[in-house]
């Protein structure tokens, strides 16, 4: 009895240990891009220049350092609209909807292995409920909350702090973040080759209303899900 007690002390005192360290490395990322010359990376400039550098492999690069970005908690914003601005609207919603995977995945694994322990040990019976629903149907609540815009990043780590399995997490991470992330690139990837080939009349084109109004649109889109969803239960 007193060998499982102790068992269960050093276990819970394992999950302690991980879960300052989660804390500390969150708490360190923010401050490390928000408040040090870091943060300075992370324009379109600078950024334009370090993928110009990497040539052929530019792609490639720009999806390690959103991935990076994300688990840094460089808001995702930011970083779809420097991969719109430097590859375009088609290219750079492919290189972002990449980078935005890989961080995701990322974020989880990390939550999952330094949070997950201490999350299960602290949750109370109505925690453990909700826990075990998200573990049910996982690919439906991540898809729904992708949908509705809830913050990337801290859903990311959040999640792996529950039983939700990968697989659903994935798959509904993917297919959630698709629309509005083309959205947002063929809006900001569409000013910018206007701005680049300075015929402003273009401003008036079908392409520029239809990405604008795509863009507009997009923040109306988390309430009609809502509203749908309440009217189907």
């Amino acid at each position: 009895m007193e060998k499982a007690m102790e068992n269960t002390r050093k276990t819970k005192g394992t999950a302690l240990v991980k879960a300052a360290v989660l804390a500390a490395l969150v708490i360190g990322a923010v401050y490390v891009v928000r408040y040090t010359p870091a943060k300075d990376y992370f324009t379109v400039e600078t950024l334009g220049r370090f993928l110009d550098a990497a040539g052929v492999w530019a792609p490639i690069v720009f999806v390690f350092v959103y991935a990076l970005g994300i688990c840094l908690f460089v808001p995702g914003t930011l970083l779809t609209g420097l991969g719109a601005a430097i590859f375009g609207a088609y290219w750079g919603f492919l290189y972002v909807w990449f980078g935005a995977m890989l961080g995701a995945s990322a974020s989880f694994f990390i939550g999952r292995t330094l949070g997950r322990d201490f999350a299960a040990s602290i949750a109370g019976e109505n925690l453990k409920k909700y826990d075990d629903a998200i573990e049910r149907n996982g690919f439906a609540t991540v898809l729904y909350l992708r949908l509705i815009y809830f913050p990337f990043t801290a859903m990311n780590f959040g999640m792996g702090l529950t039983k939700v399995r990968f697989r659903d997490y994935f798959f509904g991470t993917g297919l959630g973040i698709m629309v509005g992330t083309f959205v947002f690139t063929f809006f900001v990837g569409t000013l910018k080759e206007i701005w680049a080939s300075g015929q402003w009349a273009e401003l008036l084109s079908a392409k520029v209303v239809f990405s604008v109004s795509l863009f507009i649109f997009s923040f109306f889109t988390p309430k009609i899900i809502k509203k749908v969803k309440e009217e189907v239960q």
